[in-house]
């Protein structure tokens, strides 16, 4: 017995998909102007799909980048090395929807976005990567402070990756040359 088909797209592949409909409608269109209802017509999947994957529009773009600082935290909690902890949110994450609106910002009308975006996620590892510190002994001020310079390091080694200022290395390679120097 055959199974009945289904219709729309897999499942597997709706996240993927919905990030480059969105991508295409922020350099049609620009992000302010294209909605959600817009993202998920142009994906071809429903509103509730778009929600299965993402909390907000923006979520689209960073989708990647969180997954992995994810990632790298989670072995920063377990122990794991600092700077081995943090080099290895480079190592999983590939050019996405991230690096496009990096690298066009102003088409999409995005820069903004991206640097409230990219401020909220750069204190949230400034926060866990100071827990750790103090955790390993470090005092609370001076953690802080070495946090906020890893963290910026990080975010700082994607924009670099992304727009291709980090001279063709790769991110991994770009993140342990900027956390050397925070």
């Amino acid at each position: 017995m055959t199974s009945p088909s289904r219709s729309g797209r897999p499942r597997a592949s709706s996240r993927e998909v919905l990030a480059e409909a969105a991508c295409e409608l922020f350099l049609e269109r620009g992000y302010e102007a294209t909605s959600v209802s817009d993202i998920t017509r142009r994906a071809g999947v429903s509103r509730s799909s778009f929600f299965n994957y993402f909390s907000a529009k923006s979520d689209v773009l960073w989708s990647g980048f969180d997954e992995q600082s994810a990632r790298g935290v989670a072995l920063l909690r377990d122990g794991v090395d600092t700077s081995e902890a943090l080099t290895s949110i480079g190592e999983g994450l590939t050019p996405d929807a991230l690096a496009l609106a990096i690298t066009n910002a102003d088409a999409m009308g995005i820069a903004a976005e991206l640097d409230r975006d990219r401020a909220v996620r750069q204190f949230h590892l400034q926060r866990e990567i100071a827990a750790r510190l103090v955790r390993d002994g470090v005092a609370p001020l001076v953690a802080q402070v070495r946090a906020g310079a890893l963290s910026a390091a990080v975010l700082a080694s994607v924009w670099a990756w992304a727009d291709r200022t980090a001279a063709g290395r790769s991110l991994p390679e770009t993140l342990a040359e900027a956390l050397g120097g925070a």
